[in-house]
């Protein structure tokens, strides 16, 4: 499939997101205490475990080894469970500060597969105000408005191209995934990805 231009600015998603994690010591959290911290996510999983070392040495709890992601914010629809990797974190943090809340909608529809992660700037084709919008868009970079201008002026009025349906079979075809983004708009990756 070929790669349209988006129909929404770039500027209009959300950047500048910046996702971070809460985590906490098991030892404390087995006690009955809350003891953590919350830490800046995008960025490489190296610091994040520095800084996860630093908070369980400031545990008042004699051995205090282990952690949990107890909450997080900024990571959209992405699904961040409280044993996830801190590699799988970083890289899907870094993705969300680098492109916006978009990313998150394509590591959640892979399943923060990190393989995929990579994929994102292939299969994202961009941000419209809804699928019908991105099928339009479509259609006319086929050529398709300059096609009806060859037929004769006196048939054109009595052809119409059901743009919602043909939306509607490029997603179930396969051909896109559309995912609605927080602004009602909607995110397109393209299927095949």
């Amino acid at each position: 499939m070929e790669e349209q231009p988006n129909r929404r600015e770039e500027g209009e998603s959300e950047r500048g997101v910046h996702p971070r994690i809460y985590v906490a010591s098991l030892s404390d959290y087995n006690a009955g205490r809350l003891h953590g911290g919350w830490f800046d996510a995008d960025r490489e999983a190296e610091e994040l475990e520095k800084d996860i070392g630093f908070m369980l040495a400031s545990s008042p709890e004699p051995i205090a080894e282990e952690w949990a992601i107890h909450d997080h914010e900024g990571f959209g629809l992405a699904y961040i469970s409280e044993n996830e990797s801190l590699e799988t974190v970083s890289r899907l943090a870094l993705g969300i500060a680098e492109h916006g809340l978009e990313f998150a909608a394509w590591a959640a529809l892979q399943s923060n597969d990190e393989e995929a992660f990579g994929r994102f700037d292939d299969a994202y084709l961009g941000n419209w105000e809804s699928l019908e919008d991105y099928a339009e868009e479509l259609l006319a970079g086929l050529g398709l408005d300059e096609a009806q201008k060859l037929l004769p002026e006196w048939i054109r009025p009595y052809l119409t191209l059901d743009v919602e349906a043909f939306a509607r079979d490029l997603e179930l075809g396969g051909d896109v995934i559309s995912v609605k983004a927080p602004d009602g708009s909607v995110w397109v990756f393209d299927g095949h990805e």
